[in-house]
C-alpha cells in the first residue's frame, strides 16, 4: 500500500476548493503516479475555512467510498508510476498542517492566519470530523500546545511537531505529551545548531519518532538525506510529497516549485510524487529501503 500522508494538491487542484470533483481528479492523479491512498492536507487558514476545506474532503471521501464517482484517470502515466490502468487513490482522510504553528517558521503557509493551540480553537476545528482527521501538525514550543496535544491523542488523532522554533527539550516535551511524529523534517524549522540541536536534532537522534521527508532534490541536499539515511531508523522514515497545486503542472515535471511574486523566492512545495522520489533514491538507499518509505512505515504510522 503506498501512501502518500502529506500531499495538498497535484497537477493543478488543491485542497482549497469549493467543488468536490477537484477533491476527486486530486485522488485519480495521484493514483496516475501509483499512490493507493493519500492523506489531504488542509492549509492553514481561518477556522471556518478550514471547516469548509474538510467538510469537502469528507464528501469526496464518501463518494469515493460510495463508488458515486465517474471520474477516472486522465492523466498520462508517470514514468516513476505502476502499469497503466491504476485507479484512483483512495482518500483516507485528513492532515491538517496547522493553524497551530509558529508564524516565525511559517515557510510559505500564510502567518496571518495563525493561532494559538487553546482548547477552544481546537474543539471548534475538529467538531464533526473527529472521525476523518489523521495528523495535526503542531509546533509544540506554543503555549497550550502540550493540552492539545493530549487531548487529540486522545482522540486517535496523530500529532506531528512542525513549523516551529522548538528547542530539543521543547520536542522532547512534545513528544513525551503525545506527538507521533515531525512534518517535513529540516524544512520550517529551527536549524540544527551545535549547542541546540533543537527540532531538527530531536527528530534524526531519536529512533521512535517517525519523521516526515520532502526528498525531491530542492527540499534536502543529497548529502542531507544522506544523513537522515544513515543516523535515523530507518523504519521510522516517511518519504512524503508535500505536493501543491503546481506540482507536476508543467511539462518540465522535475521543476522546483516556487513562488514567483516573493522577493525571497520561497520553496511552495515538493515537485514530485512520492513513487518519484522513493525511485530516485532506491539507487542509493536501495530499493527495499525506499520502498518502505512509502508503504509499511507510512502505514505503520497511520495504525499507531
Amino acid at each position: 500500500m503506498i501512501t502518500d500522508i502529506h500531499t495538498h494538491g497535484i497537477g493543478g487542484y488543491d485542497t482549497r476548493s469549493s467543488d468536490v470533483e477537484h477533491i476527486l481528479k486530486i485522488a485519480d492523479i495521484q493514483g496516475s503516479y501509483g499512490v493507493d491512498e493519500i492523506i489531504l492536507t488542509v492549509y492553514p487558514s481561518t477556522i471556518k475555512v478550514m471547516r469548509e476545506n474538510i467538510s469537502l474532503i469528507k464528501q469526496a471521501m464518501g463518494l469515493q467510498q460510495s463508488g458515486d464517482t465517474k471520474l477516472r484517470p486522465e492523466f498520462p502515466v508517470s514514468k516513476y508510476g505502476p502499469a497503466e490502468g491504476h485507479g484512483p487513490a483512495r482518500i483516507a482522510g485528513v492532515h491538517l498542517e496547522g493553524p497551530f504553528l509558529n508564524p516565525a517558521m511559517c515557510g510559505s503557509l500564510n502567518a496571518m492566519v495563525l493561532i494559538e493551540p487553546a482548547e477552544r480553537n481546537f474543539d471548534q476545528l475538529i467538531d464533526g470530523f473527529e472521525d476523518i482527521i489523521r495528523i495535526i501538525t503542531i509546533a509544540p514550543e506554543l503555549e497550550g500546545a502540550s493540552c492539545v496535544i493530549k487531548k487529540a491523542s486522545g482522540l486517535g488523532i496523530l500529532l506531528s511537531m512542525g513549523h516551529s522554533n522548538a528547542s530539543f527539550a521543547e520536542t522532547e516535551a512534545g513528544h513525551k505529551a503525545g506527538a507521533k511524529g515531525i512534518t517535513h523534517l529540516f524544512n520550517a524549522m529551527r536549524p540544527y545548531h551545535h549547542r541546540e540541536p533543537g527540532i531538527a536534532g530531536y527528530g534524526l537522534l531519536n529512533q521512535d519518532i517517525y519523521v516526515e521527508v520532502i526528498a525531491d532534490p530542492f527540499h534536502l541536499h543529497p548529502l542531507t538525506l544522506e544523513l537522515i539515511f544513515r543516523v535515523k531508523n530507518p523504519e521510522r522514515i516517511i518519504i512524503v510529497s508535500d505536493s501543491i497545486r503546481e506540482t507536476m503542472q508543467s511539462p518540465d515535471a522535475t521543476r522546483e516549485v516556487r513562488s514567483l511574486t516573493d522577493n525571497h523566492s520561497r520553496l511552495l512545495g515538493g515537485a514530485l510524487p512520492i513513487t518519484g522520489a522513493a525511485a530516485a533514491l532506491s539507487g542509493i538507499f536501495g530499493d527495499q529501503i525506499a520502498t518502505n518509505c512509502i508503504s509499511v512505515n507510512p502505514c505503520r504510522y497511520l495504525a499507531k
